[in-house]
């Protein structure tokens, strides 16, 4: 996080607009930030082993200060005289993005909940929902599911790596699959998403629901949400359980807490995201005998149908985002899971619809499923349901030499 410079002249006029309303409630205070120096590092040298949480191959000198700077937000735990709170779920991205390198997966499940009613959802946005915060800053704000909720589900993290390239990928490349006709039940649809960095509406791609189409957005939802942390492209903070009065005692802070610098117009939130563009994919293994048979399998039981192998990135700017092969085994679009469905509509994805989760790095990212509840990849393949039964009930006809060549293969991407 970093201490943001405040001119004199933008110091004054929050002085003198807070000053209008100090008989009517007490002065917030403005947020502070450690400050990190700055990264004088350069790019690690070529021909180096590849790990989880590495920068992405080919960085420039310059690309690699940026992802270092980056990464320090990433892992800085907030307090609550820089914005923390009221209430959150954690202080730091990386406590919930730490398996088996900051930027990975993690074992913490967040709450989600709402009510389905004749067959409509409601997240119950006036009780807190659907995302509910589990800490706070004073006992008094502590959030609860309300009893008005039918519906709860909890969603574990996501890794992270690789998502630069993910976000670089064309709209028309995953609009290539979605399927007119269906195969083995698969048609798939886009997420269509109100963006809120760039004001457009784009293909969505990032989160289980595929609700975030930008890497800037994700990271401005993560801080708000996550961590209670508001931004210009998400100023509102959230109300315990919808209860304005107590958001207004203990929002002590001034919003939007995470301050663009004005020598350099970045947040925080800016910082984070391109620690999240350069982040390198994870790394494949050589393939043994076993995994390069299990190749055919995952094609002959009709997994490859959702999760789509390969994707090439489009032109881009940054030369280690330009035109990229993209092994990620998704087509990033949205499916009916069937019992699958986490039972929680989120933009255009509907209570049953779930994005198809990239493969790429599953050997690192256990627990499977979105809740977690698979705690290996043949209890994650079982519980596939709607779209992906075919596939499914293919992978229950398997020899146990088959299942473990595909599984050896999973283990290889």
């Amino acid at each position: 996080m970093k201490a943001i410079r405040i001119t004199s002249y933008l110091a004054l006029a929050l002085a003198s607009s807070f000053a209008l309303h100090v008989l009517a409630q007490p002065p917030k205070n403005p947020p502070h930030r450690p400050q990190h120096p700055p990264h004088p590092h350069s790019p690690p040298p070529s021909g180096m082993k590849p790990l989880f949480g590495d920068a992405l191959p080919g960085l420039t000198k310059a690309q690699m200060a940026i992802f270092l700077d980056g990464k320090d937000d990433f892992e800085d735990a907030e307090t609550e005289v820089s914005g923390l709170g009221p209430i959150f779920n954690r202080s730091s991205c990386a406590t919930c993005h730490n398996a088996p390198a900051t930027g990975g997966a993690g074992p913490i499940n967040v709450t989600r909940f709402g009510r389905m009613e004749n067959g409509v959802f409601n997240p119950l946005a006036t009780l807190g929902g659907s995302l509910q915060q589990e800490m706070e800053i004073n006992s008094v704000l502590h959030e609860v599911v309300p009893p008005e909720a039918n519906v709860v589900a909890h969603r574990n993290s996501t890794p992270l790596f690789g998502l630069g390239l993910i976000e670089a990928i064309p709209d028309q490349e995953i609009l290539r699959n979605v399927r007119r006709t269906p195969l083995d039940g698969v048609l798939g649809k886009v997420s269509k998403v109100a963006d809120a960095s760039t004001g457009k509406t784009l293909i969505g791609r990032f989160g289980w629901k595929a609700q975030q189409a930008t890497l800037l957005s994700f990271a401005g939802d993560a801080y708000l949400n996550e961590m209670g942390i508001t931004s210009r492209l998400f100023p509102v903070e959230n109300a315990p359980n919808g209860n304005a009065q107590l958001l207004a005692q203990y929002d002590t802070v001034v919003d939007p807490e995470d301050v663009v610098d004005p020598a350099t117009g970045r947040g925080d939130i800016d910082r984070v995201a391109d620690f999240m563009r350069f982040l390198g994919a994870p790394p494949r293994l050589p393939p043994t005998h076993s995994a390069a048979a299990g190749r055919s399998v995952f094609q002959n039981t009709g997994c490859a149908v959702c999760h789509v192998p390969l994707m090439i990135t489009g032109p881009n700017k940054v030369a280690a985002l330009n035109q990229q092969e993209v092994w990620l085994f998704s087509d990033l679009l949205l499916h009916d899971m069937g019992s699958l469905g986490d039972g929680i509509a989120q933009g255009t994805a509907d209570v049953r619809d779930m994005r198809t989760a990239p493969l790429w790095g599953l050997r690192a990212s256990a627990p499977y499923l979105h809740d977690g509840r698979a705690q290996s990849v043949d209890e994650a393949i079982k519980a596939h349901d709607g779209e992906a039964k075919a596939s499914k009930d293919r992978y229950l006809k398997l020899n146990k030499q088959q299942v473990q060549q595909l599984i050896d293969f999973l283990m290889s991407i």
